[in-house]
């Protein structure tokens, strides 16, 4: 039996906000894909012993949940997870992997293709982020969530969590949605700390609510409704916030791209998960305008409008 294919995701809005109950935004991004594969190779071999140790976090927390016997057998006979989701970029590897174990191996798997509602969300959201805090600490379970749905969802707060409908991609629009490469992986878990150590100061915490929160909420709400120019007006304000105050999450190579975007209006860069390294997201009317001011970088189109 050939098993599913589970995709990468993309945070388009909300990334550390959501921490602190932020509205965010998150759609599938299905040009990276991994699935759980029996055929040996080098890959496979790296692949199967990290899957050896996830057999031991399930049967030591999970025995209950997931058929813990089936999986470390499969483990056992070489199963690995083949991906071509690359790690520390911030678009979903671990979570893949949770929504493909969860998929193959939970005992009783809430099936999305009926009746699903917030309450069930709810609780798929909440068993991911303890499936996934095997991999780098604490776990919203947001990723693993949008890789096993594979649908866009709007994040409301922690606990309301809903799928929504965005405009349709327009393939010959000059407006995109786009990755840029930083060319280094980054990691979650020192990222996270940064964030956190942060928020212990009482400025950091009243501008991340009273601006950040502010910018990304509306930018949720201008995209939703294709609402481009509020958008963009929305979004200089959102990539200048990052550049002062996310800017040791920001990939060092990237730092004065991201300023060039802001001081010439022609795109603008936001963190792509929780940055360090891996992607960050852009934005602009004018793709090809915003690619001569790039053309040291890898660029990837998710979205033309």
């Amino acid at each position: 039996m050939k098993n599913p294919l589970f995709y990468a995701k993309i945070l388009l809005f909300g990334e550390y906000g959501i921490i602190e109950n932020s509205k965010g935004l998150t759609i599938p991004y299905n040009f990276y894909q991994g699935a759980l594969k029996f055929e040996p190779s080098e890959i496979a071999e790296q692949s199967n012993a990290h899957l050896k140790n996830y057999a031991k976090f399930l049967e030591d927390n999970f025995a209950d949940t997931f058929d813990t016997k089936s999986f470390s057998e499969d483990v056992a006979n070489g199963m690995y997870f083949d991906s071509n989701i690359p790690q520390g970029y911030g678009v979903g590897s671990s979570g893949a992997l949770v929504a493909a174990i969860y998929d193959k191996y939970a005992f009783d798997k809430i099936d999305i293709n009926q009746n699903l509602n917030k309450e069930k969300i709810s609780e798929l959201k909440a068993l991911f982020g303890n499936l996934e805090s095997h991999f780098h600490g604490k776990s919203s379970g947001i990723d693993p969530l949008i890789c096993y749905m594979n649908i866009p969802l709007l994040i409301q707060s922690k606990d309301d969590i809903s799928t929504i409908g965005l405009p349709a991609a327009d393939n010959n629009g000059k407006g995109a949605v786009f990755l840029i490469n930083s060319g280094t992986p980054g990691e979650t878990a020192p990222m996270i700390h940064i964030f956190f150590e942060k928020m212990k100061k009482e400025g950091f915490r009243k501008t991340l609510k009273e601006e950040f929160i502010k910018y990304n909420n509306a930018c949720i709400e201008n995209f939703v409704k294709g609402e481009y120019n509020p958008l963009f007006s929305n979004l200089q304000k959102l990539s200048a916030w990052g550049y002062e105050h996310f800017r040791p999450m920001i990939p060092q190579k990237l730092v004065n791209a991201w300023k060039t975007g802001i001081d010439t209006d022609t795109y603008y860069l936001k963190l792509c998960g929780s940055g360090g390294g891996g992607y960050v997201l852009g934005f602009t009317q004018d793709y090809d305008k915003a690619k001569s001011y790039l053309k040291d970088f890898q660029t990837e189109v998710i979205y033309k409008f």
